[in-house]
């Protein structure tokens, strides 16, 4: 990892910390339990993905901590949205069924879900 990369990714690790530390929920009740979640999911993602040296995942990664900061902010929202999508909702071409409609998923995954498995 360069040094711009790890300085890109430290300053996002900060500003999640910061987005939890002054976040407010749309129930007063429930900040605190939102501020947990903001500051654990963080800590896991990061975490997990540590060991990442391809640019370009790295940027994928970024990418969706971006635009969940961004979501969650507009929304008032710590959470991923979910994604509906039936299982076998996408359309194929003839003869192509079951690898054809897992690939679609997996391509019609939006940026701010990439790092969630299908069951969670």
């Amino acid at each position: 990892m360069t040094s711009a990369t790890r300085s890109q990714v430290l300053s996002l690790y900060m500003r999640v910390f910061r987005v939890a530390r002054g976040w407010q929920s749309t129930l007063p009740q429930d900040t605190e339990s939102e501020r947990r979640y903001i500051v654990q999911e963080a800590q896991t993602l990061f975490r997990q993905n540590q060991q990442l040296t391809d640019h370009t995942s790295i940027k994928k990664c970024i990418d969706e901590c971006e635009a969940r900061i961004e979501i969650g902010l507009h929304y008032r929202n710590p959470y991923p949205r979910p994604l509906y999508l039936p299982i076998m909702g996408l359309a194929t071409q003839k003869g192509r069924k079951l690898k054809a409609q897992q690939r679609m998923r997996k391509q019609a995954k939006p940026v701010y879900l990439q790092s969630h498995d299908e069951d969670s």
